[in-house]
């Protein structure tokens, strides 16, 4: 459920962005008004293209989106300052703590949560040998090493 509800914020961000561009171009004179003119194919295009980020919108959220393994030693309580501070360095606020000890954060600027489509949410849950994070993989990459870098010591 979570994939679709992803894929279809995706299709129609990305929708209403080729919208915009469209009318921006249509409305400066660049490119003609009549989308017979404007397309080679007319509406049929459209119907091309509207499939095309269809199945952009469906793809992504299977590759943008995963898991990441963060080693550590010890109890996970011992290393709850060190997530902390990596992640208020990344950006992000605790949403919610569970009793197992699953954290769960998102960015704390609300243009930066808008642009993600309030899927900017990472999880770190325990286990065993340290934890592992999912989350968006452009923004998983740093929180990982951000965090590997405050809790382990490599001296």
């Amino acid at each position: 459920m979570k994939h679709i509800r992803r894929a279809l914020k995706y299709f129609i961000q990305i929708t209403v962005i080729f919208t915009v561009i469209i009318l921006a171009l249509m409305l400066a004179g660049l490119v003609a008004k009549d989308v017979s003119i404007a397309f080679k194919e007319g509406w049929k295009s459209i119907g091309y293209i509207v499939g095309v980020f269809f199945v952009v919108s469906f793809v992504y959220p299977l590759m943008g989106y995963g898991k990441r393994n963060i080693r550590a030693g010890g109890a996970p309580a011992e290393h709850r300052k060190g997530i902390d501070k990596a992640m208020e360095q990344r950006g992000y606020v605790l949403e919610s703590e569970s009793p197992d000890g699953e954290l769960r954060y998102h960015l704390a600027s609300p243009v930066a949560r808008f642009a993600r489509l309030w899927e900017d949410t990472i999880t770190i849950k325990p286990q065993f040998g340290g934890f592992q994070a999912e989350g968006l993989m452009r923004d998983l990459a740093r929180v990982v090493m951000s965090i590997d870098r405050n809790i382990n010591s490599y001296e």
